[in-house]
């Protein structure tokens, strides 16, 4: 009898060895599994951490502009040019206009660079050894075409003296900065070595300062003058597109979803379809530019580099996502509604439209912002429209040549100053995130809104 009570308590004592040590062995592995989500979440926050950090580092410094104060004198031994013409003195409107643009033309051309070299020459210490070459580098080359449009505007200046504020630049600019390592050589310069004696000259005794870069907000791009290049056209271009998104990819992509859902019978020709738009959903959106430059472009002939295009092209690759996003939403509503709204005597047209979407609009809305933000960070498709090409405008209307801010991103990364554009591609690319962010916060506040009256 006691051999049999021994065997039966080592018995049970080795069941009991053998589940603690199945626990031990499950909650470590718990453990682990538990260890392991968190650093992959750790290493993901850190990674885009990391990225957040290096773009902010590198663009913060691209939104301060390197500003020129010159005392301008509109010398009337440089700028040997008639009096404007008075109105007064024409017998019409007509001869007047053919008088006023002939002395403009005759104001354009003069050597304006002669009055900024002037300028400069007058703010350097007296006696600083520069040839015209080197400290015209100084200045932006757009700097005599802000000049003359002073005097364009008011003609009395000639013979005056004024304090006129001009971008220093680009290589000037890279200088102040630090862009560039200043123990490199001559050769290896982007500026002689008096010009960049001067630009700190100018630095010391307050003739070049910084301020906040506006132009990137209120100029287009520009090669000719880098440092007043910006974001004006390739956002009002990107503001086109996505309004064109919107207007077509919302509406047809529900209304498709709802009638698939809802109306369609079922067969093998909305399978099909189902299939389809599943399949086109995880197409690369270079093939939906392959398709706007084939249909778009060489079919319908609309132009090339405009937003029109780019907007159909970025719905075709929406509309998947929006009708996809839209079924999901229709299948999560509980079948009651569908019967209680039917019960009540309601037709199948207001049971969906009166009562069943209205309960997803938060979600559709969702949905459909998160995938017009997805569209608004493309640009595979949008360089082969051809919206890679230099436009220095601002589109009026859908169908003006211009770019979109990704694009432009693209172009200023491949810009041979890299010193000077890396910054500002950095720059560009805060821009489109917070306009991203905007997109996100709009989508957020709107789906609380409709939550709360649903």
């Amino acid at each position: 009898m006691t051999d049999t009570l021994s065997t039966t308590r080592q018995a049970s004592i080795e069941r009991t060895q053998r589940i603690r040590s199945g626990l031990r062995r499950r909650h470590m592995g718990e453990a682990i599994f538990r260890g392991l989500g968190l650093a992959a979440i750790v290493l993901a926050l850190g990674f885009v951490a990391l990225l957040f950090v290096d773009v902010v580092r590198k663009g913060v410094p691209a939104f301060t502009q390197s500003n020129l104060h010159l005392v301008v004198n509109f010398d009337p031994e440089l700028l040997k040019v008639d009096p404007a013409p008075a109105p007064t003195a024409f017998a019409s409107q007509a001869e007047y206009n053919a008088a006023s643009l002939k002395w403009q033309r005759d104001v354009a051309m003069l050597n304006w660079n002669k009055v900024v070299e002037a300028s400069l020459r007058a703010a350097a210490p007296a006696g600083f050894d520069i040839d015209s070459k080197q400290i015209l580098t100084i200045a932006e080359t757009d700097a005599r075409h802000d000049i003359r449009e002073l005097f364009v505007a008011d003609p009395s200046l000639l013979g005056q003296t004024v304090d006129v504020d001009v971008l220093a630049s680009a290589n000037a600019a890279n200088w102040i900065k630090g862009n560039i390592d200043r123990s490199l050589g001559d050769a290896q310069q982007q500026l002689s070595a008096p010009a960049r004696a001067l630009i700190d000259t100018f630095v010391e005794n307050g003739t070049i300062s910084n301020g906040f870069a506006w132009s990137i907000f209120t100029n287009v791009d520009s090669r000719a003058a880098p440092a007043s290049a910006g974001l004006l056209g390739a956002f009002v271009g990107t503001l086109w597109m996505m309004l064109i998104v919107i207007v077509l990819a919302v509406p047809i992509g529900v209304a498709a979803a709802v009638y698939l859902e809802e109306f369609a019978p079922k067969s093998r020709w909305t399978d099909l379809i189902e299939v389809n738009i599943n399949n086109l959903a995880a197409v690369p959106s270079i093939v939906f530019g392959l398709l706007g430059a084939a249909v778009f472009i060489n079919y319908m002939h609309l132009p090339i580099s405009a937003p029109i295009v780019g907007g159909l092209v970025l719905t075709l690759m929406t509309l998947p996502t929006i009708i996809i996003a839209t079924r999901g939403a229709l299948l999560g509503v509980s079948p009651a509604l569908r019967q209680a709204a039917l019960g009540m005597g309601a037709s199948r047209t207001q049971m969906v439209f009166h009562h069943v979407l209205p309960v997803t609009f938060p979600s559709i809305l969702t949905a459909t912002i998160l995938g017009i933000a997805h569209a608004l960070g493309e640009t595979a498709p949008l360089l082969l429209i051809g919206m890679k090409a230099f436009v220095a405008s601002v589109p009026l209307t859908p169908i003006d040549q211009a770019t979109a801010l990704p694009v432009q991103i693209y172009l200023w990364q491949g810009n041979e100053n890299r010193n000077f554009f890396e910054p500002r591609t950095a720059a560009a690319i805060l821009v489109l995130l917070a306009v991203m962010i905007v997109l996100n916060g709009v989508a957020i506040y709107l789906r609380s809104r409709l939550e709360k009256r649903a």
